[in-house]
């Protein structure tokens, strides 16, 4: 059996749509908590495939929160291993990090609600080309600069790096494509102050996500697929 290890910040931002697909594909999966479990004595190498989850903190916020160096170190080491590994939101930007590139707040505010991508031309050959006409899930107020040898593969109007890969087994996303309809409803309640500090209304997410969500669930699991499709010459 396959397996895939997720580390996971807070209990509710988990695999979302991933984890039922992956489980379909004959994964095993075990969820790490970061901040509670040894990260330290991870092996980065162990799993077929490693997934980064997002979280409310900063990837810079180490002095904070010290596990974020274990965090690091792991993700750092499995870059080099080259074995295959996704970021989303907070794990994008750890990623990033761990490849010398800055992490820092968006000059342009908080990303908060739903809206379509702007691909490249890299994006829309890569897996991200399923996502080509729809609205995705965006929900941070950090951003971070494109890493040196890392292929940009998409933007929105206020985040320019939003996507990138490293190499063919390393991919970054700003955004949450794993986000299902279900799952929102413990966002709605976790991230309540952000939302009301935000000026935005749990109203109108809910029903922009009723609008968004079943699409999304269905072209993220594909470009799960052809993410892992594409790296079947490398095992």
């Amino acid at each position: 059996m396959k397996t895939c290890i997720a580390l996971r910040h807070v209990a509710f931002e988990d695999l979302g749509s991933f984890e039922p697909f992956l489980r379909a594909a004959g994964y095993d999966i075990t969820y790490y908590e970061a901040g509670y479990d040894d990260l330290a004595g991870l092996d980065p190498l162990a799993p077929d495939l490693l997934v980064v989850l997002g979280g409310p903190i900063g990837a810079y916020d180490d002095g904070l929160y010290p596990f974020l160096r274990d965090e690091l170190r792991l993700i750092d080491a499995r870059l080099a291993s080259g074995r295959p590994l996704i970021g989303l939101c907070l794990g994008a930007q750890l990623m990033a990090r761990a490849l010398g590139a800055s992490v820092h707040p968006n000059p342009a505010g908080r990303e908060i609600g739903w809206s379509p991508l702007t691909l490249t031309e890299a994006g829309k050959a890569s897996p991200l080309g399923a996502l080509a006409g729809i609205d995705v899930l965006h929900w941070h107020g950090d951003t971070f600069d494109l890493p040196a040898g890392s292929e940009a593969l998409a933007s929105t109007a206020i985040t320019p790096n939003q996507a990138f890969l490293h190499g063919p087994a390393a991919l970054g996303l700003q955004f949450h494509v794993e986000a299902t309809a279900r799952g929102l409803e413990r966002w709605f309640i976790g991230h309540a102050a952000e939302i009301g500090h935000a000026g935005l209304s749990v109203t109108d997410l809910r029903a922009a996500t009723a609008r968004h969500a079943a699409a999304l669930e269905r072209q993220g699991t594909r470009l799960l697929a052809h993410f892992l499709d594409r790296l079947r010459p490398l095992a």
